[in-house]
């Protein structure tokens, strides 16, 4: 296999760095991913090879990426039963377990969504350029629900670039403890790294994390809980968790980020991706898809309707 090349021209009023403007021009690629390119060689400016990221470009500078062809990732195969809601040839959304991790990290090399999708369709490794193949964007280990998996770089593309321009409706359904400070409402808080520990986020000043936000409103109340139905309009890690932490009504069974002794007789945190509207590449019109919540969410609402 040759190298795929792009060609771009920089038509900006403003100076602005390479890595950013290639984000823009290639959003299949991650920021990391286009940098290594450009440490590596293969981006060139102006006829000559660019000379860091975060070099300058100037109104009508001519951009070339040589992009080499994929690399087998090692990632193992696995055959991990998938509960697949929808395949066409561009793109698989299945209904995440909670307990399975998307993609392989330190401490979780197999039984991942990703080993699984690798078990139902090998050809999907290297899709993406990362280890991460066809994934467009994830869901915490502990969370259920719709997951969306690109098949080939063309739907990786208009995925990502579906998601990137919010044209993607996400809807979750969270039980929280006790109830938000109004039945419908939005939440605008900033989201980065916790400063304290830095494998949780947390809530920021507004420069010093990205924004984030979210809507909300109350299905059902409970006497100790409230049943929301949460719409992200950014996708922050963590964030519906934070946004409802925030609202001093935190996610039931989140020991990250609220009680730490639950106060039900649940496993897991109750949050489940429960609907996706988005347009499939090649399409005009939205669909929409749907995943029933898990077995032990649906028996806690139903426990807690009797003891109402």
């Amino acid at each position: 296999m040759t190298d795929r090349i792009e060609a771009f021209c920089y038509k900006g009023l403003s100076t602005e760095r390479l890595d950013r403007f290639l984000v823009i021009c290639l959003p299949e690629f991650s920021r990391a991913r286009l940098q290594a390119l450009i440490s590596d060689g293969f981006v060139w400016v102006d006829g000559s090879p660019a000379k860091k990221s975060g070099q300058p470009l100037e109104a009508g500078a001519q951009i070339e990426v040589r992009i080499p062809p994929t690399q087998p990732t090692g990632l193992l195969a696995e055959a991990i039963p998938l509960d697949v809601i929808f395949e066409n040839d561009d793109l698989l959304i299945v209904n995440k377990p909670a307990g399975m991790v998307v993609h392989p990290a330190a401490g979780h090399d197999h039984g991942t969504l990703v080993n699984a999708v690798l078990g139902h369709d090998p050809e999907i490794e290297g899709i993406g350029g990362e280890d991460r193949p066809g994934i467009v964007h994830r869901l915490d280990k502990d969370t259920s629900g719709l997951i969306v998996v690109a098949k080939n770089d063309a739907a990786m593309r208009w995925l990502q670039e579906q998601f990137r321009d919010r044209k993607v409706q996400k809807t979750y359904l969270a039980l929280v403890d006790g109830a938000p400070p109004t039945p419908n409402g939005r939440v605008e808080a900033p989201i980065g790294r916790d400063p304290k520990e830095r494998k949780k986020m947390a809530i920021t000043a507004p420069a010093k994390g990205r924004e984030a936000v979210s809507e909300y409103k109350t299905l059902e109340v409970f006497r100790k809980h409230t049943l929301l139905e949460f719409h992200p309009l950014t996708g922050r890690t963590h964030q519906i968790r934070l946004h409802c932490a925030f609202l001093n009504c935190p996610i039931t069974g989140d020991t990250l980020y609220g009680n730490r002794h639950t106060t039900v007789e649940l496993k897991r945190h109750f949050l489940h991706a429960y609907q996706l509207k988005v347009i499939l590449p090649g399409e005009q019109k939205a669909r929409i898809f749907e995943a029933p919540l898990p077995p032990e969410l649906a028996a806690l609402l139903d426990l807690l309707r009797n003891s109402s």
